[in-house]
């Protein structure tokens, strides 16, 4: 909406209307049962759509894309800060591997979805491209992928319309399986066994809360997080111009040269690549750090509030059909894919929905279902799993999507 309440040259008044949200999701989160199943992800997504379309808040600013263009990659380090390469497979190499079966069938999904539609809805090949990355790694990775691709504004809000709703009604199904005889007689289920054990023992605190506990986080912890997320994060963009520069790429050139452009000359895929160089080569350093998870999660919130506010209602009735139908068609392969190979491979319930989760939504939203459904043993490896998903997340995204304008 044009004639919005807040203008979009109100900078202030915006970013303190997004900060709030994000804020006030976390709280309702931590502090509400109901919050908490539903996600705080969820409740930001929604507040910014319920926002954008009563008029309150215009759907485009200078806000938004500076939340884009700069709290977008300072998150992805902070929240990469402690991954262990050798705890990856000690505590979550079993993960790992359903997680890995799971985003391929994202990109089976894509494929077949794509072809599927590719004839009725203009630019699918960057849409394709997209949506692959987002459901390998999550949100971090459309945003990625939205400024690489360039796509039409209008449809990247239309394909953030079916996102959100799509996102919205997986995680509810998610959330929801557990509870259905057929999935419980099908599949071990030991963590929802254990939680409905100890449901009369929680002190009254929502699960969410106890996870996110008070923290031992100093100045110099923030300082540091901070300093070395925005070190990271220059260094990475100027070795991506650099090779970005020098590279060929467009139509004149191969399908080879556009893709090592796509791939060393792309910020987000060497900002990711340039974070775990700097995590095996400093170990001690980034496990000294405290309070780069909590910040990075923080930031997400942040994005997770500016994606809902283009979610315009009559963008629903006039694009978002059809592009909805491409991403059920994604999630659909997905989830079908991730259920039979985690029963043929005898893996629990909550590992699978988890990874799941994790490939649609990201790392934060999958371990805000486990701190939901208080699958404690599985917040730890999914955070750690599902981080893997940042990173090759874009690089399937960009694959496919410059594999799909071949096509096109």
């Amino acid at each position: 909406m044009e004639n919005s309440l807040i203008q979009a040259d109100d900078l202030l008044t915006l970013w303190g209307i997004i900060v709030i949200v994000a804020a006030m999701s976390i709280v309702l989160e931590q502090k509400y049962s109901w919050a908490g199943k539903i996600s705080g992800a969820v409740i930001a997504l929604v507040s910014a759509i319920i926002l954008s379309n009563t008029g309150i808040i215009p759907t485009a600013s200078p806000a938004y894309d500076a939340v884009w263009a700069f709290i977008v990659p300072l998150a992805i380090p902070l929240l990469l800060f402690h991954v262990n390469f050798k705890k990856i497979w000690k505590e979550s190499g079993r993960m790992l591997l359903i997680f890995l079966i799971s985003s391929i069938g994202t990109v089976a999904g894509t494929i077949l979805s794509f072809f599927l539609l590719k004839d009725t809805i203009p630019f699918l090949d960057r849409i394709g491209g997209m949506m692959g990355a987002s459901y390998v790694g999550g949100g971090v990775n459309f945003a990625a992928m939205t400024a690489k691709f360039d796509a039409p504004e209008d449809l990247v809000s239309a394909t953030v319309v079916a996102d959100n709703l799509m996102m919205a009604l997986v995680f509810i199904t998610l959330m929801a399986i557990p509870t259905f005889g057929f999935f419980r007689k099908t599949y071990p289920h030991p963590h929802v066994l254990q939680v409905e054990r100890e449901a009369e023992s929680n002190g009254g605190k929502t699960n969410a809360e106890n996870f996110w506990k008070r923290q031992d986080i100093s100045l110099k912890d923030m300082a540091m997080s901070l300093g070395t997320a925005f070190f990271l994060v220059v260094v990475a963009t100027k070795i991506a111009e650099f090779f970005a520069g020098i590279i060929p790429s467009g139509e004149e050139v191969g399908f080879g040269w556009n893709l090592l452009s796509g791939l060393i000359g792309d910020q987000y895929l060497v900002l990711t690549t340039l974070t775990f160089l700097a995590l095996a080569l400093f170990p001690r350093y980034f496990e000294g750090i405290n309070g780069s998870q909590e910040i990075g999660t923080f930031l997400i919130y942040l994005f997770f509030v500016v994606i809902g506010i283009p979610a315009s209602i009559p963008l629903i009735v006039q694009n978002a059909p059809l592009l909805l139908v491409f991403v059920a068609v994604i999630v659909i392969v997905n989830l079908t894919v991730s259920l039979t190979a985690g029963k043929l491979l005898k893996y629990d319930l909550e590992e699978i929905l988890l990874v799941v989760n994790a490939n649609v939504g990201g790392p934060t939203t999958a371990a805000a279902m486990a701190i939901a459904k208080g699958w404690r043993e599985l917040i730890g490896p999914i955070l750690v799993v599902g981080t893997i998903g940042y990173v090759i997340g874009n690089y399937i995204g960009t694959t496919l999507g410059l594999w799909f304008a071949t096509m096109m």
